[in-house]
């Protein structure tokens, strides 16, 4: 990706996260790098093309950091056979990653104040919403606890609550960090969070794959 094209990227995203996408014209973007409109249609076709462009590196870099993290890029439904042997210790270290990744890079944190701003005047901004940070790892950790159940990892237990449980603690702290100028602090409580989960759900032993 060339300079010009990442900086109206990065630049569209900024305005998306502090005006709200449908309030933000293609002018506005343009003025705002101090080019004309004609120099930004070089690079994309419009301002859909630039949010479709938001959406899909999202997408990868989440996909890059389930792998780094081991734990499953797909969905259940798609590719079961990756559910069957995650560790707790991955899912330790990618939700703390997860956490950092939220709150301190620049592109997922906007994407995300973006996200929260706009779900209520866009449907479709409301469903990206819940699939990337509501609902949707709800469902995810949901199905890799069912089949930690199943290998005798955790304990008998309803897969849901235990999602629920698990990723609520994430959701508010994330939110939490947002007006903090210690973010370190809600991290470290997620931290000792996260240990206490899996001190009570264990069962008997953790597996260190």
């Amino acid at each position: 990706m060339t300079d010009t094209k990442e900086k109206i990227l990065m630049t569209a995203l900024h305005l998306f996260a502090r005006e709200g996408y449908e309030a933000v014209s293609v002018s506005m973007i343009a003025a705002e790098l101090g080019i004309t409109k004609g120099a930004l249609y070089k690079h994309y076709k419009n301002k859909r093309d630039i949010f479709d462009s938001i959406v899909e590196r999202m997408y990868r870099i989440d996909a890059q950091r389930s792998q780094e993290y081991e734990v499953p890029q797909e969905k259940y439904e798609t590719r079961p056979e990756s559910y069957e042997s995650v560790s707790m210790d991955s899912i330790q270290n990618y939700t703390m990653s997860q956490f950092i990744f939220w709150t301190e890079d620049d592109f997922a944190s906007h994407f995300r104040k973006m996200l929260t701003l706009e779900q209520y005047r866009n449907a479709e901004m409301a469903e990206l919403y819940h699939n990337c940070i509501v609902s949707g790892p709800v469902w995810y950790m949901e199905d890799i606890f069912r089949e930690m159940i199943k290998n005798g990892v955790l304990k008998e237990a309803d897969p849901k609550q235990l999602a629920v449980e698990f990723y609520a603690p994430f959701y508010l702290l994330v939110n939490c960090s947002d007006l903090s100028k210690d973010k370190g602090q809600w991290m470290e409580l997620l931290r000792s969070q996260i240990e206490c989960f899996m001190q009570c759900h264990a069962a008997g032993h953790l597996r260190k794959d």
